[in-house]
């Protein structure tokens, strides 16, 4: 028998080492993929990512499809993302002047 049929351990394919520090876009991809590639155990999961960040090299995909691709990976939900703004509520100084007043009369009369 050969050896290649006595061993049946599926090999974990490795990390490319494929970054390009003169593109910054493709340079902060690189390190998303590299942050994702180290935090994965599933063999499969590995493989993906190595075909999305050389598809990305060879300009076969555009950054934004490349994160939505290792997303999933990162454990980030698409449908979640607040594009970080928190809702702020305002009001003007004079209204804010009668509702302290209604307030202070109300607490003073209990």
């Amino acid at each position: 028998m050969t050896e290649e049929s006595e061993n049946k351990e599926p090999i974990s394919p490795e990390k490319l080492l494929i970054d390009n520090s003169s593109s910054f876009q493709f340079h902060a991809a690189y390190i998303a993929y590299s942050d994702v590639f180290d935090k994965v155990t599933d063999a499969e999961a590995k493989k993906q990512l190595n075909q999305n960040i050389l598809d990305l090299q060879q300009n076969q995909i555009d950054y934004q499809a490349f994160y939505e691709r290792i997303g999933k990976f990162r454990g980030e939900d698409p449908s979640l993302r607040g594009y970080g703004r928190a809702f702020i509520k305002t009001q003007k100084k004079r209204e804010w002047r009668r509702k302290t007043q209604k307030h202070d009369r109300i607490e003073r009369h209990k």
